[in-house]
């Protein structure tokens, strides 16, 4: 097994790109090639308007990231039986983050706009979790969660 934070590619009968672990329970969550089809295309997507479409947007840059800071897995079951096939052992739900910067008048990073949001991960049969999509993407409030610039630094995600 990879440690944590350590992509490698890979290839099987299921047409998978990359493989990431979650930090805080060791899982693996694999990034198969139907990923940009729902990350783009899904009805919580179409649903999302102005800053947090936004967001979502820039936020696949950082979904390694995002993979291997998860937190809170949660185990649900399927709800819809257009699942019943490709997340055939249920789907799991994992507390994320991510920064966006905040760009000055001067063109520099002034600050971060910081997110939470959810991976969705899929359950497939043969026992390998897939990240379905990112959803319930909030943005954070508090002025004392939101991260300073620091000069020559790059975002979180």
């Amino acid at each position: 097994m990879p440690p944590c934070g350590i992509t490698e590619t890979l290839s099987d009968v299921e047409s998978v790109r990359v493989v990431h672990s979650i930090a805080e329970d060791g899982e693996f969550v694999y990034i198969g090639t139907n990923l940009p089809s729902e990350y783009s295309g899904s009805v919580y997507t179409k649903k999302l308007k102005g800053a947090v479409a936004k967001a979502k947007a820039n936020a696949s840059q950082g979904i390694p990231e995002m993979i291997e800071i998860a937190t809170n897995g949660v185990f649900e079951e399927n709800r819809k039986k257009k699942h019943g096939h490709d997340a055939k052992n249920g789907w799991y739900r994992y507390d994320t983050r991510f920064g966006l910067p905040v760009y000055g008048a001067d063109g520099e990073i002034s600050g971060y706009n910081i997110f939470h949001a959810r991976l969705l991960i899929r359950h497939a049969g043969s026992g390998k979790k897939y990240l379905y999509d990112v959803m319930e993407i909030k943005k954070e409030t508090s002025k004392s969660c939101q991260a300073e610039a620091l000069p020559g630094e790059k975002p979180i995600s």
